[in-house]
């Protein structure tokens, strides 16, 4: 029997670096272009948020979905929490109970899943959310790291408030969450800001804002 074709071990070096350098050629033929597409145009950015439970005194609901994390649709009773709080995690993805049995737990929500108890607040890949750093874009892969550059103007057209602009500005985002289907596109990033602060929160938080015509820039 002819012996087995085998590389010889030049050959085989060869080979690595030649794969290697292919695979390098096209980590930074990705980059650039991730670069490209991020710097290139002007973003929508907008920003979610943790619902807290305190904040909502309006009548109370009864909640059905998942006791556990790895679980989609259940139907088992999880409480009954005021309805505002309710439809603001189905809005923001999560919130945090602050009464009843659960207190200090979250209450989640995913399009996908449903409403479930968590012990964290959960981007969409199972990962804790981290205020100023996890962030959703569509069409920017998992891990991209971002800064926000210029942050354009407030939707209304007026000037984005000098404390709103640096706090975004000062931040490390990092693609590790998605949108729900239809809510993105291009050009939009949301931006996770942790835990809302008051009550009546979207209409009267500083925070809570859309900017347009901001500008990203991949962080190194």
């Amino acid at each position: 029997m002819p012996a087995a074709h085998r590389v010889r071990p030049a050959a085989l070096i060869i080979v690595v670096v030649l794969g290697m350098l292919g695979a390098a050629m096209s980590a930074c033929t990705t980059r650039a272009s991730v670069a490209e597409r991020v710097a290139g145009q002007p973003w929508q950015v907008t920003v979610y948020y943790t619902a807290v439970e305190s904040y909502h005194r309006d009548r109370p609901v009864k909640i059905t979905g998942c006791r556990e994390l790895r679980c989609a649709h259940g139907t088992d009773e999880l409480g009954r929490y005021p309805d505002g709080f309710a439809t603001a995690v189905r809005e923001e993805g999560t919130g945090r109970i602050t009464s009843g049995p659960h207190a200090g737990r979250y209450l989640n929500w995913s399009h996908n899943v449903g409403y479930w108890l968590d012990d964290a607040p959960r981007d969409a890949h199972g990962g804790p959310l981290e205020p100023f750093r996890s962030a959703a874009a569509d069409g920017l892969p998992h891990g991209t790291r971002l800064e926000l550059q210029t942050c354009g103007r407030l939707d209304s057209g007026e000037p984005v408030p000098g404390e709103v602009c640096r706090t975004l500005r000062d931040a490390d985002w990092e693609i590790r969450d998605e949108f729900t289907p239809g809510f993105g596109g291009d050009n939009h990033i949301d931006l996770y800001v942790g835990e809302e602060s008051t009550p009546d929160y979207t209409t009267s938080a500083e925070l809570y804002v859309t900017l347009t015509g901001a500008r990203l820039e991949l962080r190194t």
